[in-house]
């Protein structure tokens, strides 16, 4: 047997039988939708006795968005955290293999962002936060309704219209986490105000293209980026661009102007203050 790190999630000993149904419920989820090497592994379950515990593979670096933060912050003494534009193409693709994955399982994420990735020691991407998806299964009449209103930065027109989410929505959020990576962490549409993203977007502005963006990882997110559904690519292209992108892309650290600000993070993102960015 392999020696790996990993992750207890346990539940509580006093859970009433709807909790213990939906701890198990989404454990089963994750079993249906079978491994994939670009999603966190599902190593078991011990459901025999209380307390109920899954054990998931653990990635090092935790949440690409504290990921992408550190490596704003990193002065380039004793551990480095460095990424570059050519980090960012070949996790994108990671992410975006994973995606299209959940896709062919019928499975809508909802959810993407820098938050919802996982990174691991050797810096391989792996995309999470998939509560959202499991919940909309089983919550009969709302299969694809936006459940958390603070991820409103990074859903799609057409789901801030309330519409429901979809694969071309997914797509749209894809291209936001791409922002997130090649700023280290900016928050999406940062001089808007959540509510008045959709009247914003109506009028056709769009992110504008970061100082230190190539012209082929913009054009991806530009892309992502396009305000009609059908008009964004198919995941399997944008998998394919990234990869193409890889092999040219340069192999130099990304960085941005000025440290984190943690409070004007939280204000721009459309997060209230007692926000937890980690997906657990």
């Amino acid at each position: 047997m392999d020696n790996r790190d990993v992750i207890l999630r346990t539940l509580k000993e006093t859970a009433d039988a709807s909790e213990r149904q939906s701890f198990l419920g989404f454990a089963s989820f994750l079993s249906e939708l079978g491994p994939h090497p670009f999603l966190p592994g599902l190593i078991g379950v011990l459901s025999l006795r209380t307390p109920l515990i899954t054990v998931m593979e653990e990635l090092e670096h935790r949440d690409l968005l504290g990921f992408l933060w550190r490596c704003r912050q990193d002065t380039g003494r004793e551990s480095p955290c460095d990424i570059t534009e050519k980090r960012i193409f070949t996790m994108g693709g990671q992410v975006a293999s994973a995606l299209e994955y959940l896709h062919g399982q019928s499975c809508i994420h909802g959810n993407v962002g820098a938050r919802s990735v996982l990174v691991g020691r050797d810096l391989t991407a792996k995309l999470w936060g998939l509560g959202p998806a499991y919940r909309r299964k089983t919550q009969a009449g709302t299969p694809g309704e936006l459940e958390n209103t603070e991820t409103r930065k990074w859903q799609a027109p057409e789901v801030l219209a309330r519409r429901l989410v979809s694969q071309s929505s997914d797509v749209w959020s894809f291209g936001i986490l791409l922002h997130e990576m090649v700023t280290l962490g900016d928050p999406p549409f940062p001089k808007v105000m959540a509510n008045d993203l959709l009247q914003y977007l109506q009028r056709g502005k769009t992110q504008k293209r970061p100082a230190n963006c190539s012209n082929s990882l913009y054009s991806i997110i530009k892309s992502c980026g396009q305000f009609a559904p059908h008009e964004r690519p198919a995941l399997a292209e944008v998998v394919r661009k990234l990869q193409s992108g890889e092999k040219s892309a340069n192999d130099r650290p990304v960085r941005v102007p000025g440290p984190l600000d943690i409070e004007k993070y939280l204000h721009e993102a459309g997060y209230g203050e007692a926000y937890n960015y980690t997906v657990l």
